[in-house]
């Protein structure tokens, strides 16, 4: 891990490094204590090669304790790494929700909005990689000592994330895809259940486009998963429109597949 200074830094780079250490290892007292002392010299700025500061550090390797008194101490809690991954991206896409919660009781208010270099959102991260648990992806993730998150843990991370005040009809920049449209997409229903319910959403969220596409059209064009009718049944209940088009001037109905699952859909 080589350190790297922050902006006006006056920081020895082997102090800075010390505290990187000590938020990846978990050690909360030998961390707070070095926070404390290093916070005047620009030592919860420091960044690591990968532009993690402490904070982030603490983040990935789920250490809720440390990244609490970090943030209480005065660490940015929007800074971002050379991804442009926050606190907040790095707890979503690992499933920390225990960071998250650090994050909420400290105080310190955060940019729930903040866009990683891929265009997304937390809750878009959060909800792909719900996605992804439901499938058997992501292998065990964090620091030393962390289990593998379950995908209780990330359905929990997208709960915190609206309770924070996530917007669940933000787009990312490159696709227009919507949380919803996400979770779609991976036949997830119960985060589509989760989202249509957060209150007043449903009625401007269920026939949202991302390139055309409403989330109509996204469960339409499922390949038969054993999710796809109720998916459907769950966004028609909610207001989809199954008059709307897409680029191509489909239908939703055009999309199902051929065969009987898709006549009976």
């Amino acid at each position: 891990m080589r350190p790297q200074r922050g902006f006006g830094s006056a920081l020895p780079a082997p102090l800075g490094w010390l505290l990187h250490v000590l938020c990846a290892g978990r050690l909360w007292a030998l961390a707070r204590a070095a926070a404390e002392a290093l916070r005047d010299l620009g030592g919860l700025e420091v960044r690591e090669h990968m532009g993690k500061t402490p904070l982030l550090v603490a983040a990935a390797a789920a250490a809720p304790e440390i990244v609490r008194d970090l943030l209480v101490l005065g660490a940015n809690p929007d800074a971002a790494d050379h991804r442009g991954r926050t606190a907040l991206h790095l707890a979503a896409a690992y499933g920390h929700p225990q960071i998250l919660q650090a994050m909420m009781s400290s105080g310190v208010p955060v940019n729930v909005e903040a866009r990683n270099f891929e265009g997304q959102t937390p809750l878009h991260c959060a909800v792909l990689a719900h996605n992804a648990s439901l499938q058997g992806g992501y292998p065990p993730v964090g620091g030393s000592g962390v289990g593998s998150p379950t995908p209780q843990d990330r359905f929990r991370c997208v709960e915190l994330l609206l309770q924070m005040g996530a917007d669940s009809s933000s787009q990312d920049t490159k696709s227009s895809l919507t949380a919803l449209h996400l979770a779609v997409r991976g036949g997830n229903l119960a985060l589509a259940h989760l989202l249509l319910r957060q209150p007043g959403m449903a009625p401007r969220l269920v026939n949202m486009k991302a390139h055309g596409n409403t989330p109509l059209h996204m469960a339409a064009a499922l390949p038969g998963t054993p999710s796809q009718e109720p998916l459907v049944r769950l966004l028609l209940a909610w207001g989809a429109d199954p008059s709307a088009r897409n680029l191509e001037h489909d239908l939703p109905q055009g999309l199902l597949p051929p065969g009987s699952p898709g006549d009976q859909t």
